[in-house]
């Protein structure tokens, strides 16, 4: 995925979880935060930013932030990004590479995943998350507690126990990292889930991206430590 249009800038605040000043290009901006995580360990003033012009010209906020410097790491925080690349790839064939089937929202019983997909052996449920917390080589997820994600993943779990493929797929928004790991220590009840996900039979994915200011693209596998 590309972004049409992107300028460097330098954090200065965020004020609530939907906008950021930025000082970009001679004046301080009031910028979209396309991510409503906390994002604490990303986002720290002085911090080297990347924003995206809006879509919509109209809009209040001319800009959209959707990547950070973090030491040598640069970390795509587009919350809306990891489901736009995992289609891409997975249109090109690159994880069922029978596809016929994607169908974005699919609701099946009280949830709503991220995608279905289908092949010749028949449909798969897949639920992605983005990541963007990393700590000391390992990419972690969730960066605060989620409660919808558990909800997906008993889903999953759920649908599986029925005969369903099933799968969660993390896409990791940077470049860089050797591992995934929940975050047990921010949400145990998350990493809790996913193993019992994991052990009933849900497929656990995990990719890293090609990250420029610019572009977002996924790249390779990750291993997975549960």
């Amino acid at each position: 995925m590309r972004y049409q249009k992107v300028v460097k800038g330098r954090f200065i605040a965020r004020p609530n979880r939907f906008i950021a000043h930025v000082e970009t290009e001679g004046r301080v901006e009031v910028c979209h935060v396309k991510n409503t995580g906390r994002c604490r360990e990303l986002l720290r003033p002085g911090a080297a930013v990347y924003l995206a012009a809006a879509e919509n010209p109209a809009r209040k906020t001319r800009w959209d932030l959707v990547a950070v410097k973090k030491g040598d790491l640069l970390i795509n925080m587009d919350a809306q990004a990891p489901n736009r690349v995992f289609r891409e790839w997975a249109e090109a064939g690159r994880f069922l590479p029978g596809l016929t089937v994607i169908r974005p929202e699919y609701t099946w019983e009280d949830s709503r995943f991220d995608f279905l997909l289908e092949d010749s052996r028949g449909p798969m449920l897949v639920e992605v998350k983005g990541v963007t917390l990393e700590e000391d080589g390992a990419a972690r997820f969730p960066d605060a507690p989620t409660e919808r994600g558990v909800k997906h993943l008993h889903g999953l779990l759920r649908a599986a126990e029925r005969g369903y493929r099933t799968a969660v797929f993390f896409v990791i928004q940077m470049k860089g990292v050797r591992v995934f790991c929940p975050n047990d220590a921010t949400h145990p009840a998350f990493g809790e889930a996913l193993r019992a996900a994991a052990g009933g039979g849900v497929g656990v994915y995990a990719y890293d991206c090609r990250v420029t200011p610019e572009t977002l693209e996924m790249d390779a596998p990750v291993a997975v430590r549960l």
